[in-house]
């Protein structure tokens, strides 16, 4: 007799301590200039979807992450979790975090040195 899964009752991946669940992005098989990569291309870095924070990293405000960011991670330390059978969850350390990747409006920076590196934007005289 096998059992049957609840809809109520689905598995999560909660990351504890100083880590982060990344999904990891898909392996580009080609570049876009239309070159093809080889299948075993060592890459250092990898970029991925914050899936979840770890409650510590969450309440630390010396860690600019949150849920959905796309960021660059360092997969040395990371440990891959077989959850969905496509090998794509990694439980990384923060600090192997090493950028994050957000879309924001340049006119909505404060910072007037990238208003000056805007080609279309000149001061008045």
């Amino acid at each position: 007799m096998s059992r049957k899964i609840k809809p109520d009752a689905l598995e999560v991946v909660e990351p504890i301590g100083l880590r982060v669940l990344i999904r990891k992005d898909d392996d580009k098989k080609q570049t876009r200039s239309g070159l093809h990569l080889p299948d075993k291309l060592e890459i250092p870095t990898l970029t991925g979807r914050i899936v979840s924070v770890s409650a510590q990293v969450e309440s630390d405000k010396n860690y600019p992450v949150r849920k959905y960011d796309r960021v660059l991670f360092n997969p040395k330390h990371s440990v891959p979790v077989d959850f969905e059978g496509d090998n794509r969850l990694y439980v990384v350390p923060i600090e192997d975090v090493v950028a994050v990747m957000r879309r924001t409006p340049i006119e909505s920076s404060d910072n007037d040195d990238e208003m000056k590196l805007r080609p279309d934007v000149h001061d008045e005289p």
